[in-house]
């Protein structure tokens, strides 16, 4: 498959064919979002365009090997069981993961460049972060890796900042209504309540949270932008509280809700360079509850 045909992920697909038209490939990368929402085939995709001579014609001989995962130059890490239990839980082993790094000092036997792909990277066994790390620190010429994860804070800061992050929604509309849903809900919550609502709701906030509530609040912003706009129901993540968007959206102004997606977009870096949840997220709602960013 070629970057061209995953038509779900536009905003992913647009960065990747960005750099690639632009001669700007990063020497890593972190594909982040949940399972199924396509990580592993774009990757691959992804993978074939940067082995291609043309940027992924998809019938040369470096898209047709890379496409069956033949190219030598690809190489493709998955999370695997121990060899002592066939029945445990796989995860990504240190030791294959170095002979794949090591892989790179050769030079590349087909293409110009050599892709190496880590599934499953938020599973990394004890030692495995520290070659990756490694790798990123001192990355061999004409390398691209690829690391595939659930989650940006899955693996330590280290390494995710030394990486493009390319960020995955989940198919179909049902995680995003609801991120929505809830981020509106608090929203009326903390303006009914002032600061005792919002420092009682966020005294226990983790990381995976946070991130649920920032992306909430981004996808909130975008429907309220939308509504604004005078944009049919369809668009919005549920049809249902169309009204209620409207409502909102009339005590904004267009610049406040430009300011408040990049308030969102701040908080989302935030929580990649490890800042404290809560912090963060007591700062983002304070901000949109007053309807001023």
């Amino acid at each position: 498959m070629t970057l061209e045909a995953i038509v779900d992920q536009p905003r992913a697909v647009d960065l990747l064919q960005r750099a690639l038209g632009g001669d700007r490939v990063a020497h890593a990368y972190a594909f982040v979002g949940p399972a199924g929402s396509g990580r592993m085939t774009t990757a691959l995709a992804f993978a074939q365009a940067l082995l291609c001579a043309t940027g992924g014609c998809g019938a040369c001989r470096d898209c047709v090997a890379a496409a069956a995962r033949q190219h030598p130059d690809l190489h493709v890490l998955v999370p695997t069981p121990p060899e002592t239990n066939p029945k445990g839980k796989p995860v990504v082993r240190v030791v294959p993961l170095r002979e794949m790094v090591r892989q790179t000092s050769l030079r590349p036997a087909m293409s110009r460049r050599r892709v190496l792909v880590v599934d499953g990277a938020d599973s990394m066994t004890e030692g495995t972060p520290e070659t990756i790390l490694k790798f990123l620190e001192e990355p061999a010429p004409g390398t691209v890796i690829i690391l595939i994860l659930s989650r940006a804070r899955a693996v330590p800061a280290t390494i995710i900042s030394r990486c493009q992050l390319v960020r995955f929604r989940a198919r179909g509309g049902g995680e995003g209504a609801a991120a929505v849903a809830a981020a509106a809900d608090l929203l009326d919550e903390i303006r009914d309540g002032g600061p005792p609502a919002l420092f009682k709701r966020t005294e226990r906030m983790d990381r995976a949270r946070a991130e649920g509530l920032i992306d909430g609040c981004w996808l909130l912003c975008r429907e309220l932008v939308l509504a604004r706009a005078g944009a049919p129901a369809a668009l919005l993540s549920d049809a249902a509280p169309a009204e209620a968007r409207a409502r909102e959206a009339a005590y904004w102004t267009d610049d406040a809700l430009l300011a408040a997606i990049e308030v969102c977009r701040q908080a989302r870096e935030a929580q990649v360079y490890n800042v404290t949840p809560r912090l963060t997220i007591d700062m983002l709602l304070s901000r949109l509850a007053r309807r001023a960013a």
